[in-house]
């Protein structure tokens, strides 16, 4: 009888033993997606400049109606704890001191990918929508697009629209904030 090699899966658990144990550096970026532990891309200086500008286009908008998350984690299950560039979480007096915010908390997760686009549309985006994360944004900064996730059933997004320069985007949780596309890319 031949029998076939199985991959092991990290928990968030086992994530955060190795942490703790010195395997993953404390300068290593890195995020679990489905129990393996991926190896982030450097930030270019395009991607981060558009994180900045969501980042003060949302705290500006908000204040205190939602608590805005730069590349942080959020737990969307035990194997699966990505980094989005941009969370917009439901106000906690804590500020999610006693756990990383879980699906139930996101009002809105944006990606922001330049090489990393097609991945994170591929790997991610399954990954938000089998969490029940209500929406999703992927910046494509070599489009120069936001595609707009809403919608999730089935580990898919049944409501995908992309939007260019000269379109503006609003968060389904807040429709009063509506952000021109062209404010979120970068000068060329």
């Amino acid at each position: 009888m031949a029998v076939q090699p199985v991959a092991h899966r990290f928990t968030v658990e086992d994530y955060y033993l190795m942490a703790d144990t010195g395997i993953l550096g404390p300068d290593e970026r890195v995020e679990l997606l489905q129990g393996k532990i991926i190896e982030m891309a450097p930030i270019g200086s395009h991607h981060a400049a558009c994180v900045t500008r969501l980042d003060r286009l949302f705290q500006q908008s908000l204040g205190a109606r939602a608590i805005v998350l730069v590349q942080n984690p959020v737990r969307l299950d035990d194997l699966s704890e990505p980094q989005p560039d941009i969370a917009l979480l439901r106000p906690r007096r804590d500020d999610y001191a006693g756990a990383h915010p879980t699906p139930g908390d996101i009002l809105l997760l944006v990606e922001v990918g330049d090489t990393t686009a097609a991945w994170d549309a591929r790997h991610k985006l399954p990954l938000y929508a089998a969490a029940g994360v209500g929406e999703v944004w992927l910046v494509n900064l070599v489009a120069g697009a936001v595609e707009v996730c809403l919608r999730p059933e089935g580990g898919a997004y049944t409501d995908r629209r992309s939007f260019g320069p000269g379109a503006g985007v609003a968060p389904e949780a807040f429709p009063d904030i509506v952000i021109d596309v062209e404010d979120l890319l970068p000068p060329a």
